[in-house]
């Protein structure tokens, strides 16, 4: 079995995880010392704790509350 990077699996499902209500992004960092997938989200609700999938392909899934994210203007 080939075993895929975690920038292939990002990009393999970054929409169906973007799509769930309430994530605002999606990124790779280290969780226990391993490559994980972050999950962005506005605020964790039980709803989408529920849809979101543990791991991904072997790498864990960890919900990350950023709460709102905006552009900051230009200076």
């Amino acid at each position: 079995m080939t075993v895929k990077t975690i920038v292939e699996v990002l990009k393999e499902h970054t929409e169906e995880l973007i799509s769930i209500p309430g994530v605002v992004g999606i990124g790779q960092g280290l969780c226990n010392g391993k490559p994980c997938i972050k999950v962005l989200v506005t605020e964790p609700t039980l709803e989408m704790v529920q849809k979101m999938p543990d791991n991904i392909q072997g790498y864990q899934v960890m919900i990350e509350d950023t709460g709102e994210i905006r552009a900051q203007p230009k200076k």
